[in-house]
């Protein structure tokens, strides 16, 4: 309805040239019917005409006798028709679109603006297209408007009029009787077009003739294939969950805290929905596990920016890549955006080498991040956050920004239990080997040092020693396999040092102060160099604050 009364505001404002974005002009033609048939709208009736290259002019439904295809008779005719009206031109974007964009159309409808705007009769037109197509020659004489994707009661529309067409097949069964079970499936057809949530329905009944909440991971699954052909974003529907991440309490606890803040329940507090975290730390140690587990806890739709695709060849395509991801994440809302190493995307912000694409995609997205309003919470994931620009960084664009450090002997200990149960499953494996406190003690000692991500390493290799030669694990194969092992904290001495120092001032620790062992302070030691003098111990790398 907001959409209507800003339409018809510009219409009786006698706007003479109007952009509307769309990816549905069926929806918009029939919005635009109605809001011309409301009294409300309009106390006088005015003509509605459409065209398009192909069928020419159709007023009011009906085909025109004149035929009128081509872009400039069409704007001829608007020019000389001595009556009121709106006018809808479906495919002359494509007349606009860089680089071959037709001048004389362009003249032509600098033109017929001035003469709409000093006419007797009352003219609108609207040009309607799936991205911004506007030559320079014409930014000061047009209006853009955004028809944005079907809201959950339009799609819920839509699934009762799918179920009132096929109620009298009795091969069919709809257990939708549960207000809750609609509103999921509704939540689910979000971020799709009133087409594509009819198909997505239809599909779900045709599958297996029942339409419940079962159908809602069909849903769901069609949305990602609809998604992900733009080759923009990732729709995921993880099934990792909070209690598979190993330590990392303080952040998973902020988390937590902040479950359902987008309701109406949060709404009573007057709290602001959370905008999003930064996670930055060492390779391997858990922030995108923590990412995709985000969506699980909250029972809400992940979706991964492949920053690298948004930076395409074409001029002006990496704007409208940035903005069609906005879009696309709003209309999806409540939803997880997850931009993993996003200090690749950003980091030569502003350099010489900038050459202006990056910093203006960075300027729409930091714009975004403060003034959305729509539930978007971002998972931004950094390796090297001190080469990001420090504009993200500052309060107000993340909540908070969490240091992931390598996992204390107590962390290490939760990811060896986590890694050894999900792997080692059949009694056959196992054999007579126990594995109990005392076991995992043992490689908890054996690996300080090592992230996440090398423990898991350790155990899979294990099992291949094991598996190769037919037989039960022992504790020997893990041994052998941390033994052949080169952690990350030998490799990148000087980085975890300089990262540690980093965050002790400006990040908080992602691990909970009960995880952390009194005084424990980890040597960060270069193996590779044996002669040199040994290091200045770091102290663990973040604030240690509790949520």
């Amino acid at each position: 309805m907001a959409f209507n009364s800003e339409l018809s505001a510009l219409i009786k404002a006698r706007f003479p040239l109007i952009y509307v974005l769309t990816w549905e002009e069926k929806r918009f033609i029939t919005t635009v019917q109605n809001m011309l048939a409301d009294t409300s709208f309009f106390s006088k009736p005015r003509a509605l005409w459409e065209w398009t290259v192909t069928d020419g002019f159709i007023k009011n439904g009906q085909p025109e006798k004149a035929d009128i295809r081509t872009p400039a008779r069409a704007l001829e005719m608007i020019d000389t028709l001595p009556e009121d009206g709106v006018f809808i031109l479906k495919d002359l974007y494509s007349f606009l679109a860089l680089p071959q964009c037709d001048q004389a159309v362009i003249r032509l409808l600098k033109d017929l603006v001035w003469r709409i705007k000093n006419g007797n009769h009352l003219k609108t037109v609207i040009i309607t297209g799936h991205d911004k197509f506007i030559p320079d020659a014409l930014q000061k004489e047009v209006l853009i408007k955004e028809f944005a994707l079907p809201t959950r009661e339009e799609i819920r529309e839509v699934l009762f009029t799918l179920i009132e067409q096929n109620r009298q097949n009795k091969k069919l069964r709809f257990d939708i009787a549960d207000e809750q079970t609609v509103t999921r499936l509704c939540e689910a057809a979000c971020g799709l077009t009133l087409n594509e949530a009819e198909n997505a329905f239809a599909l779900s009944i045709v599958k297996d003739g029942v339409l419940d909440a079962q159908d809602i991971s069909t849903i769901a699954e069609e949305k990602k294939q609809i998604i992900q052909r733009n080759g923009l974003l990732e729709f995921s529907i993880p099934k990792l969950k909070m209690e598979d991440i190993g330590g990392l309490e303080n952040l998973k606890k902020w988390l937590e805290k902040r479950t359902s803040s987008w309701s109406e329940r949060a709404h009573k507090y007057n709290l602001p929905a959370p905008r999003g975290v930064m996670i930055t730390g060492l390779p391997g140690c858990g922030k995108s596990l923590t990412a995709k587990t985000v969506s699980t806890s909250w029972n809400v739709p992940l979706l991964r920016l492949d920053m690298g695709a948004v930076f395409s060849g074409l001029v002006g395509s990496s704007e409208r890549n940035m903005r069609s991801v906005i879009q696309t994440a709003e209309s999806m809302a409540p939803c997880v955006l997850w931009i993993d190493e996003i200090e690749k995307a950003f980091s030569g912000v502003g350099s010489s080498g900038d050459s202006g694409v990056a910093t203006r995609i960075f300027g729409t997205f930091l714009t975004w991040m403060q003034e959305k309003e729509k539930f978007v919470f971002v998972v931004a994931t950094a390796n090297n956050i001190d080469s990001l620009p420090p504009e993200l960084l500052r309060k107000g664009r993340f909540d908070e920004i969490f240091f992931v450090d390598l996992p204390t002997q107590a962390e290490r200990k939760i990811i060896l239990s986590i890694h050894l149960k999900k792997r080692i499953t059949h009694p056959e494996v196992s054999g007579t080997t126990v594995i109990d406190d005392a076991f995992i003690n043992t490689l908890t000692d054996k690996t300080e040092g090592f992230t996440g991500a090398e423990i898991e390493q350790v155990v899979i290799s294990a099992l291949f020693e094991a598996f190769a030669e037919n037989r039960a694990i022992t504790l020997n194969d893990f041994i052998t396999a941390i033994d052949n092992t080169v952690p990350l904290i030998v490799t990148q001495a000087e980085k975890i040092r300089a990262i540690r120092e980093w965050a002790n001032v400006r990040a908080v620790s992602a691990t909970s102060l009960h995880h952390k062992v009194a005084g424990e302070i980890d040597t960060v030691q270069d193996t590779t160099t044996p002669k040199k003098p040994e290091p200045e111990l770091i102290p663990r790398g973040g604030r240690s604050v509790e949520f």
